[in-house]
């Protein structure tokens, strides 16, 4: 199997990018990271960044990238459209949540009910996000229980990465957010090594480059 650049692209910089927004959004009120201005904007600087970045990419190995639009009318059926539904709907609250955090550098009250929408739905992208590919029938590697659960174990690891090595360039380490990304990494790992051993003990089936 040889994915496209623009896929590799995609899954990796929205997963950092949504994961890193769901864990502002769960964090930022809890007091365990800094809710000044200037690590707002490197925060939300950097999740936008990868979220949208990695949306741009997406568009890339379309064969008709001016069509993508039409994706979004099939949302009752298809998962790629709900996960560009949701996409679009999770960047709004987070909007919201980061102008209080930038602006008015305050990120709790009422502020907090953005962040937590925005984290939620950054979660649930992800998880339409594994539902492309655990949906496809035609292809056993990906259409298993493991699936989902992976997409969203490495959106958890690289958005905990992330926060962590901001926390760290604003020198403010925080152990509590070293811990869930070491408790992250090593979730994400399990969960993969459980995927492959179930791949090694199914019957073999068609491979995906070939479905």
């Amino acid at each position: 199997m040889h994915p496209a650049l623009s896929i590799i692209v995609f899954t990796t910089a929205s997963g950092a990018g949504y994961g890193l927004l769901a864990l502002l959004g769960v964090l930022g009120p809890s007091g365990l990271i800094p809710s000044g201005r200037w690590f707002g904007v490197a925060a939300f600087g950097l999740a936008f960044a990868a979220t949208i970045g990695g949306l741009i990419a997406s568009t890339f190995h379309l064969g008709h990238p001016e069509r993508a639009w039409r994706a979004f009318s099939q949302w009752r059926s298809s998962w790629l459209s709900r996960e560009g539904v949701l996409s679009l709907a999770a960047l709004v609250p987070a909007l919201v949540f980061a102008a209080g955090w930038v602006l008015h550098e305050r990120n709790g009250g009422w502020w907090s009910l953005a962040g937590l929408a925005g984290a939620v739905t950054a979660v649930a992208t992800i998880g339409c996000t594994g539902m492309i590919y655990a949906s496809l029938k035609a292809v056993p590697r990906w259409a298993n229980h493991w699936t989902v659960p992976n997409y969203l174990l490495l959106g958890l690891m690289t958005g905990a990465l992330c926060l962590h090595a901001l926390l760290r360039l604003f020198a403010a380490p925080s152990a509590a957010v070293a811990g869930l990304a070491l408790a992250a990494v090593a979730l994400a790992a399990a969960a993969k090594l459980l995927y492959w051993r179930h791949l090694a003990a199914a019957p073999a089936g068609p491979a995906p480059g070939g479905a």
